[in-house]
């Protein structure tokens, strides 16, 4: 069965610290997802602090208002460089989510690839096809475009 990728990068005027203590707290997902989404978290299993086996679940809507139920777990960390989430209950068949960052000259470049599989085989990919893989690219939009409002524009 055919699975996707979607791979966006951003670079953005801090230092790889800063990034790092945003977007590896679960607690600031809400502030960069659209919040047509309903975004919410529902339970984050330990003190708050990511670490690998890290169970997160949350509510959300993918799809026309529709509530799902999302647990991921983070399967990879190292310290600020990358941590990875994977779905453990979702609305993907696979869904595999690398965090990145590098340092560069003026800041941090920040890369996100997205392994996924839509559900339901054929119906899958018809539906990825139609409205899924746009559906993300929006959802990495917004998140660009929040992160660049918080820590700013980058300027090489």
């Amino acid at each position: 069965m055919a699975f996707y990728q979607l791979i966006r990068t951003q670079k953005l005027p801090v230092s790889t610290s800063e990034i790092w203590d945003f977007i590896s707290s679960p607690l600031n997902l809400k502030e960069i997802t659209p919040p047509y989404m309903g975004f919410a978290i529902t339970g984050i299993s330990g003190n708050g602090k990511m670490y690998e086996g890290m169970i997160i679940s949350y509510r959300v809507s993918p799809v026309a208002g529709i509530k799902t139920n999302w647990v991921t777990e983070i399967t990879h960390v190292k310290e600020g460089s990358y941590f990875v989430d994977e779905q453990r209950i979702g609305p993907y068949a696979i869904w595999h989510h690398e965090h990145r960052l590098e340092p560069i000259e003026g800041g941090v470049l920040m890369t996100d690839i997205v392994t996924y599989q839509p559900p339901l085989g054929f119906i899958g990919v018809l539906a990825n096809s139609i409205f899924i893989k746009k559906q993300l690219q929006r959802i990495f939009d917004y998140r660009s475009v929040a992160l660049e409002k918080r820590f700013g524009k980058y300027l090489p």
